[in-house]
């Protein structure tokens, strides 16, 4: 069994050796430039743009809530666009988060760490612009990748 490591500091830069996902929460229309996701725009261009191809030819591909895109950034590096968010604003029909698109993406992330062999980095993901809350999202993090033998770190950003 794995285990949910908590410390302050920036999860687009992860802590630790061997191969390393830095997971978060991608919204369901395309839309890219707030909240984490402008920290990883900073670091590596490489996520942003692959978001947004996978957006633009979603006809033909598995884009929607619930899927997982893994964009290698270097050699021990992953970022994984989890579609957990739908749309980006909080209206009659609540908050953006999606918990079961959460749980969804969350499962095929952890079936790609183990066979990476990789540990899993994160903010609290879908509980900033999503809207969501971690007492919600912690036990989806535990079940789909703890309790399978995936390492998480959870980075509270100082």
């Amino acid at each position: 069994m794995g285990e949910i490591t908590y410390v302050r500091g920036d999860a687009t830069a992860p802590r630790g050796k061997g191969v390393k996902v830095i997971a978060h929460v991608c919204n369901d229309i395309g839309g890219w430039g707030k909240g984490f996701v402008v920290a990883l725009s900073r670091r590596w261009p490489e996520p942003e743009a692959a978001y947004r191809r996978w957006h633009r030819d979603r006809a033909r591909n598995d884009f929607g809530l619930g899927a997982l895109q893994l964009v290698r950034v270097d050699r021990w590096t992953w970022v994984a666009n989890m579609v957990g968010q739908r749309g980006i604003r909080t209206g009659s029909k609540g908050v953006p988060v999606r918990y079961e698109a959460i749980d969804s993406a969350l499962a095929a992330l952890g079936g790609r760490a183990l066979e990476l062999g990789a540990s899993v980095h994160m903010p609290r993901v879908g509980c900033g612009l999503a809207g969501g809350r971690w007492e919600r999202v912690e036990p989806l993090v535990t079940a789909r990748l703890v309790e399978h033998g995936v390492d998480v770190t959870v980075y509270d950003h100082e």
